[in-house]
């Protein structure tokens, strides 16, 4: 088994998409050749979630933490080339942070980009898998990911960025992320991204909802309870329709972002799910004038059924919204398992998704 060091790790489906074995939509992913077994996360109903989930954990050891603090003597712990694979997903930080110019000391975002820089260059894992949201390809005006690509090439390893749509490999939702990938150099094989699998096939939010558990089932099916205006404003809106769609009637109400009431449509993934904000972002059904249950979240995320979430339902929602889903990064998963066995895929290139080249800002 590959041994997994996981940073950032949330409700860990990063990880599960690593370790497969689970199940999602009546389709079996098969059991891949890692195990984590260092998880590194600071938020405690986070670690709970972890802990409850011992059939994903059970031989993982849970370092709740902040990965910024003490550093140094924590790195002290572990021994270089331990691990074959690095997990986590540090923030979009900006040029002036990753070029370790003024502030990189007082920024949060700049503290835990370096930490875990730190994690690799002290650990030299075989691989390591960023993931980050999309913005960081822009970041000022490109030059962000171009550090860090020069940073880690520095480190000993070779680095491809890919920007995934999610839902062009099996998960339920338009969700687009950006993947850091490096292999260490000394490994003279090259990582060759995985093909798609749904490309043209995207899975829709009313197949996503198909045979739920029931509310006695699993804790996440409650409802959210909302006003009747609420409601009645929700009959109000079509289908992939928001806010918008209740201008001029008792019911509307000031927004700025689309996803401000806005509802799934029956025959297209979910738009983004997101993590938290207020009144109106929760997500909506279809049909049913009412916010997704949790549950409903988790699917669009492509977590298994079984997996229980730990804290209140705010608490439960931020950590199905801040992870990746597991459905997702398992051709990723799959690729690597076969690039750490020395092996090289079958694969047409014309089918795999392109990588981000830093100094043209275009897709090759």
């Amino acid at each position: 088994m590959y041994k997994i060091f996981s940073t950032f790790t949330g409700a860990g489906g990063l990880d599960i998409g690593f370790h497969g074995d689970f199940k999602f939509l009546n389709k079996n992913y098969p059991k891949l050749p890692f195990i984590t077994t260092y998880a590194l996360e600071y938020n405690k109903d986070a670690i709970n979630s972890l802990k409850y989930n011992k059939k994903y954990f059970s031989n993982t050891k849970l370092l709740h933490k902040d990965i910024t603090e003490n550093i140094e003597d924590e790195l002290k712990k572990y021994n270089s080339k331990e691990f074959d694979v690095l997990l986590g997903g540090f923030p979009c930080v900006t040029f002036s942070v990753v070029g370790k110019q003024k502030g990189i000391k007082d920024n949060k975002d700049g503290q835990l980009y370096e930490s875990f820089a730190k994690y690799v260059e002290k650990l030299q894992p075989k691989v390591f898998v960023a993931e980050n949201v999309k913005g960081i390809l822009s970041a000022n005006k490109g030059k962000a990911v171009k550090i860090i690509k020069e940073r880690f090439n520095l480190d000993g390893y070779n680095l491809k960025i890919f920007l995934v749509n999610f839902a062009d490999f099996g998960v339920p939702q338009l969700r687009e992320r950006v993947l850091f990938i490096g292999v260490r150099k000394d490994l003279k094989i090259e990582f060759i991204p995985p093909e798609f699998t749904n490309k043209n096939n995207h899975i829709s939010s009313k197949e996503a909802f198909k045979e739920l558990p029931s509310i006695n089932e699993c804790i996440h099916m409650q409802e959210l309870k909302v006003s009747k205006n609420v409601v009645e404003r929700l009959k109000l809106i079509p289908q992939d329709g928001n806010y918008k769609d209740v201008e001029n009637t008792p019911y509307a109400v000031k927004g700025l972002m689309s996803n401000i009431y806005r509802k799934l449509h029956e025959d297209k993934p979910s738009y983004t799910v997101i993590a938290s904000g207020g009144g109106g972002t929760w997500g909506y059904h279809y049909k049913e004038p009412r916010p997704l249950t949790n549950r409903e979240r988790a699917r669009l995320q492509s977590f298994p059924d079984d997996y229980n979430f730990q804290g209140n339902t705010s608490e439960v929602r931020r950590q199905i919204g801040n992870a990746v889903p597991p459905v997702g990064i398992y051709p990723f998963a799959e690729r690597i398992a076969t690039l750490l066995k020395g092996e090289t895929p079958k694969y047409n290139l014309k089918n795999c998704i392109k990588e981000y080249d830093v100094e043209t800002r275009k897709f090759i």
